[in-house]
């Protein structure tokens, strides 16, 4: 699946926080994910989040 920059993805461990939405910020090598309920950023290898993402939840428009 394309994702692009701004969409709101669901995965499939919780964060601490307790959420599963995380906003795509960087697409590349890496993924950058910013969780929506507390705001802390992670990079993570391309081919883990795409294992880890399970649901598009939210497509930015352009």
């Amino acid at each position: 699946m394309n994702y692009k920059i701004g969409d709101i993805v669901r995965t499939k461990k919780v964060h601490p926080c307790g959420n599963k939405l995380w906003e795509i910020t960087r697409i590349g090598v890496d993924f950058k994910l910013k969780c929506q309920g507390c705001g802390h950023i992670v990079t993570i290898p391309r081919e883990k989040a795409l294992k880890v993402i399970t649901k598009l939840e939210n497509r930015k428009e352009m």
